[in-house]
């Protein structure tokens, strides 16, 4: 009886436990404002902010990157999804690809899912030789370092899943209608390789978490409270400044002058709502 009952819990239950959608809602917003002042700060001083979001499948990368950027300009926040590389693409340096998307001044990009592809799932899915994989955990640290050194801001988030609850949530995306375009044969391929993603994550992690650019780890079983704390240390560890506030009013509309609507017979959607 009792495992029946666990199996009738709202899909949604886990995740928001001590945590209700006010008390979120709440925070957020107040996240938000500060994302505000943070865009403001980039675009006053150049800044160049690089986020970049990996995780395993069904671990909230994209919920936490649609928290991240839904109060916020998206051509100052530019979110970066790469799809799978072309030919061309495949016989360049491997870094190529990734090299146009980083951020000039003024901007704060957001990849989700980046260059460490190549240490997970092409790796896992065996899209690359091991050879491949040792030259780019070798090379990435330095390549990083060359970014910072540019005066990029490098922030690497990895979202941590347990078994339980990436299970829980890929049958969600099999079951609920809304969600099945985000279950592809390649989260199925994945889903079954827990350990190989484990064992790709933990090479990853002591090749390059490293002083200069090192990860950050979020718990993400919760997915509210994942993208509060994200929200939060991305906001802490940007030494930005809000900016003076100009008061606006609005201006005095034109007067008509005999401007009168014309007769046209307009095709009004049908309000059904």
């Amino acid at each position: 009886m009792a495992d029946k009952k666990k199996q009738k819990t709202p899909p949604e239950a886990a995740e928001s436990a001590g945590l209700s959608r006010k008390e979120y809602d709440k925070e957020l917003a107040l996240l938000h404002v500060e994302l505000v002042k943070l865009q403001q700060w980039v675009v006053a001083t150049g800044a160049k902010v690089c986020v970049v979001f990996e995780g395993r499948d069904g671990a909230g990368k994209g919920g936490t990157i649609k928290a991240l950027t839904e109060r916020v300009s998206p051509r100052i926040f530019r979110v970066v999804a790469l799809p799978a590389p072309t030919d061309r693409e495949k016989s360049q340096m491997y870094m190529q690809r990734y090299l146009p998307h980083l951020p000039a001044a003024g901007e704060v990009v957001i990849f989700d899912r980046s260059w460490y592809n190549r240490a997970g799932v092409e790796r896992v899915m065996g899209f690359c030789t091991q050879a491949q994989v040792d030259a780019f955990l070798k090379a990435i640290p330095l390549v990083e370092r060359v970014m910072v050194d540019s005066g990029i801001l490098l922030f690497k988030y990895w979202l941590e899943v347990s078994e339980a609850e990436q299970t829980r949530r890929l049958q969600a995306r099999i079951e609920d209608e809304r969600k099945t375009w985000k279950l592809t044969k390649m989260d199925l391929d994945s889903y079954s390789r827990w350990y190989d993603y484990s064992r790709a994550r933990d090479d990853m992690f002591k090749a390059s978490d490293t002083a200069i650019a090192p990860w950050f780890v979020g718990r993400s079983d919760n997915k509210k409270r994942v993208r509060l704390n994200i929200i939060s240390h991305l906001l802490e560890h940007i030494p930005y400044t809000a900016g003076p506030r100009e008061k606006i009013k609005l201006p005095k509309r034109q007067k008509a002058k005999g401007y009168q609507e014309p007769d046209h017979p307009y095709r009004y959607v049908p309000e059904k709502f």
